[in-house]
């Protein structure tokens, strides 16, 4: 009899082993097509993963291969797509996490409860749609799961059977997600994204493959409705990652840089999990120009090349991170004993009883949860030091008179003298006096001499306070400057239209006076003979000081001095 059921048995597995999938498959059947060796599976064991040789519920959680036409009906409104990410390269012992987002057909969301609704107002290829709801599952839980009032039915379990965690607002999480690697497999209820975080101190070191199948609820069962894979990188070497910047340098990405001027590297340790947060890290710089080692603890530091060239860059950094402990060592071989010296240590011991635990042997066998290993990570790179445009200054400013057609506004000469290599362009920012809202742009080539001095005319429409950003650059550099600058108003009252009125009152008046005094003298002569007396000599002088002291008014002081340059109002702060 136990013949024939080990013969049955037999012809049983063989014909499951013909199917395209055994009739009781395991998750490494479903999930992947790689199957690890029993010592990968013994080396790398992930904490809370299982092996993926459990048996996979088929009948709650179906499976399909690529290419099935049930693919097309998994979803109502289209197809579902699941992005896998990571915060890859992790050091091993550190945690690394894997995140998975679901993006949905158009005009569809999750809400609050967990259910997939249409978006208002949002046309798809099928139009507006009257139901509100692609797929109600709140409605639906409390219809079906009115069995104890838990929900804790035996469809509420993940493809190996463990049931679902009940906690609060677990019936809001209506996707089951299946992630597998290194030949195990943990298993997630969630919503439309989740994440999960796995410890590497077991994981081989390498690039490794992270498969996630996802599922949806679907009446008492589930239907799969994504798979998505990706790569994922676990190293012993720290990652590390060097930003370098520097003043005026017009382009930091192509690693060429200014002579004479300061280059900032700041050291980026990718660490997401915080895994070397306390740990001590040191950071060994050279520079490659003959300047020696540099040691620090400090992730930036700064430093000035003196010399055009290409020089090569290196920095290695360490730290202490927690590892494995060591094997301990082996103990001694026993050696032939003494007779005196056992007699004498086995009187010492039976009179003077120690503490338990005191052996050094024993002490040297007991693991230290507390063990640290130096962790190295480098990088390597090659820079260009070449001349540039060092620093750039505005000496002085000007106003430049307008003419009266352009009466609102206002024209400045700066000159601008520059360091370093000598530039070809020349661009100014006219902005308001918070430096935040631009005004006008102009950007112009130049000619400048060996001195580097130039001098750069703007206009400015209206009077106020302005901000200026001036600017110098050539194909490898960008200097900057910026002040700010008051300019007077120039309404019809200010002091050069006060002149010209001035000067049109003046002359129409002299023409009155003129008159009247034609008139008064021909009056005059009517009663008076012409005679050199007195009287026409006080007169004549009375007119001349009438003139004088209307001129005083309209012009006093010195009219050789232009009242606009006496009143300009420049505060600079360059």
């Amino acid at each position: 009899m136990s013949h024939l059921i080990r013969m049955g048995l037999f012809y049983f597995l063989n014909f499951c082993r013909d199917r395209v999938l055994p009739c009781c498959p395991g998750f490494h059947d479903v999930l992947g097509n790689e199957r690890p060796s029993a010592y990968m599976r013994e080396h790398n064991q992930l904490n809370g993963w299982s092996s993926d040789e459990n048996d996979w519920n088929e009948k709650l959680y179906p499976v399909w291969k690529r290419g099935d036409m049930r693919w097309k009906n998994s979803w109502k409104g289209g197809r579902v797509q699941a992005v896998l990410t990571s915060d890859s390269p992790a050091l091993v012992g550190s945690n690394i996490t894997f995140a998975v987002n679901l993006i949905f057909p158009r005009c569809q969301k999750e809400d609050a409860n967990g259910n997939i609704v249409y978006e208002k107002n949002c046309r798809n290829e099928a139009g507006l749609s009257a139901d509100p709801y692609v797929y109600n599952w709140t409605a639906w839980s409390e219809d079906s799961d009115g069995e104890n009032g838990t929900g804790q039915s035996h469809h509420n379990v993940f493809p190996d059977g463990k049931p679902f965690p009940y906690h609060p607002g677990w019936r809001r999480w209506n996707f089951i997600y299946v992630f597998h690697t290194l030949g195990q497999y943990f298993q997630k209820l969630g919503r439309c994204s989740v994440r999960v975080s796995v410890n590497t101190a077991n994981v081989t070191l390498g690039p490794q493959l992270m498969e996630v199948t996802v599922y949806r609820r679907h009446g008492r069962a589930y239907v799969p409705i994504a798979q998505v894979k990706d790569v994922y990188v676990v190293t012993d070497q720290i990652p590390v990652f060097v930003t370098m910047f520097q003043k005026n340098d017009r382009n930091s990405s192509d690693e060429t840089f200014l002579k004479d001027l300061p280059i900032m590297f700041d050291v980026l340790i990718h660490d997401p999990s915080h895994f070397l947060n306390y740990s001590t890290i040191n950071y060994k710089w050279s520079f490659g120009d003959n300047t020696g080692l540099f040691v620090s603890t400090n992730h930036t530091v700064n430093h000035t090349y003196v010399l055009n060239g290409t020089f090569s860059l290196n920095l290695t950094v360490k730290a202490a991170a927690p590892g494995p402990c060591p094997p301990p060592p082996p103990p001694p071989r026993p050696s032939k004993p003494n007779p005196s010296l056992a007699t004498t240590l086995n009187s010492y011991d039976s009179n003077t009883p120690g503490p338990a635990g005191d052996n050094p042997l024993e002490l040297s066998r007991i693991p230290d949860e507390n063990c640290q290993i130096n962790r190295y990570g480098h990088f390597q790179a090659t820079i260009t030091i070449v001349e540039g445009i060092l620093e750039v200054n505005i000496i002085q400013m000007t106003d430049v008179l307008m003419p009266v057609p352009w009466p609102d506004s206002s024209l400045i000469d700066f000159v601008v003298t520059c360091q370093g290599s000598i530039p070809t362009e020349v661009c100014t920012i006219i902005s308001d006096p918070t430096c935040e809202i631009t005004q006008n742009t102009v950007c112009s080539p130049v000619d400048v001499d060996d001195m580097c001095l130039l001098t750069v005319r703007r206009t400015f429409n209206g009077s106020g306070t302005y901000c200026v950003n001036l600017t110098l650059g050539d194909d490898t550099s960008l200097a900057l400057t910026s002040t700010l600058i008051s300019v007077p108003d120039r309404d019809p009252a200010s002091p050069l239209r006060m002149a010209n009125s001035a000067l049109i009152s003046v002359g129409c008046l002299a023409i009155f006076v003129t008159v009247i005094s034609l008139l008064v003298y021909k009056k005059h002569k009517e009663y008076n003979p012409i005679e050199n007396s007195p009287g026409n000599v006080v007169r004549s002088k009375g007119l001349s000081v009438f003139l004088n002291r209307a001129k005083a008014v309209f012009f006093p002081g010195n009219q050789e001095k232009d009242p606009l340059l006496k009143n300009q109002e420049f505060k600079g702060v360059s």
